[in-house]
């Protein structure tokens, strides 16, 4: 197994968790560029997410999750906040793992519709009972997410405070072991 290089985070979890708002807290704290998975697809194919869903499917959009995967691998000092679904499909976890340390965000079914239950924006969501959606849908990727490094519980804590815990995790992480 190839050692691993940390010169990144990166942040996973589902919808609502608060990858990017924390992400941007994190990216400040360490000097780091924020960089969203999902919005960069959006500037590359030109089209909202729930566009993307609704016109190719959700093949082509984990299809162009990979190809941004693969375009900050190279990259340095990024804090990466990724689509909810992004580390269920093969391979991405471990893709990250090479580069970055991986912090999963973490809130109850509960917390996540309190956040995102108002948003029309999540295709994910689009069915009669969106609540029940997000408890099965956890419970489905609750394996993936629990392979990450460190696992935080961002529903119990300021934004401000897991963004602190996350930027002390990474730097003690990176530092120079003493002699």
């Amino acid at each position: 197994m190839q050692e691993r290089q940390l010169r990144n985070v990166a942040l996973v979890g589902f919808m609502g968790t608060g990858k990017t708002t924390i992400g941007r807290l994190v990216a400040r704290q360490l000097g780091f560029e924020l960089v969203d998975t999902d919005h960069l697809i959006e500037e590359r194919s030109g089209e909202s997410i729930p566009s993307l869903f609704a016109r190719h499917g959700e093949p082509v959009f984990r299809d162009l999750e990979r190809r941004v995967l693969d375009e900050l691998a190279d990259r340095t000092g990024l804090v990466i906040a990724t689509g909810g679904g992004l580390v269920c499909q093969p391979g991405n976890l471990d893709h990250l793992r090479q580069h970055a340390l991986i912090f999963c965000l973490w809130a109850t079914p509960e917390t996540i519709w309190q956040r995102v239950g108002h948003q029309t924006h999540r295709p994910l969501l689009q069915v009669p009972d969106p609540q029940a959606e997000i408890a099965r849908l956890l419970a489905l990727r609750e394996p993936w997410y629990r392979q990450a490094d460190v696992l935080v519980n961002s529903g119990l804590r300021t934004p401000r405070e897991v963004a602190s815990l996350i930027a002390h995790q990474f730097q003690q992480a990176t530092a120079p072991a003493a002699a």
